[in-house]
């Protein structure tokens, strides 16, 4: 893992909000952390414990899934549940959505303004309250689509 890809600054603000919430920072917490944010590529829970096995070998998966979902319910991270998709977490918390390629299962952020902006349908409290919008676009990303140019030539 290449430590430059993270800042002194996001693991301040990791330290920051585990204090203000009572979470022990424990030296796990810190490297899984890190590991997030190493890569912006939307890793699942085993992507990342398969990376720490590298140089924390006692670490446990359930060590990561937990860590995870805490962080998750700490604002560090989103956890994403995309259709028909394991769970994915995005350290991106800007407002955005996602691109899922059908082929290699690549997940790509796709910002949108004029959809985030948008009015909402009229009636919409008939079928609740919108807390938040995501849209998920699926299809071929342009990697694949170079690959199976090449394949036909």
């Amino acid at each position: 893992m290449d430590n430059a890809k993270f800042t002194k600054q996001q693991i301040e603000k990791l330290k920051k909000v585990c204090w203000e919430f009572g979470i022990k920072l424990t030296h796990q917490r810190i490297e899984i952390f890190k590991e997030l944010m190493a890569e912006n590529n939307h890793p699942s829970a085993e992507t990342i414990y398969r990376r720490l096995r590298r140089r924390l070998p006692t670490v446990a998966l359930d060590t990561v899934y937990r860590t995870l979902a805490t962080f998750d319910e700490l604002g560090l991270v989103k956890k994403l549940h995309l259709m028909n998709e394991r769970t994915l977490f995005d350290t991106n918390l800007k407002v955005h959505h996602h691109f899922i390629c059908n082929r290699c299962k690549k997940v790509e952020d796709v910002y949108w303004q004029g959809f985030d902006d948008c009015n909402l349908p009229e009636r919409m409290d008939v079928v609740g309250l919108v807390e938040s919008r995501h849209l998920e676009f699926h299809g071929v990303c342009r990697s694949c689509l170079d690959v199976a140019g090449k394949d036909k030539t």
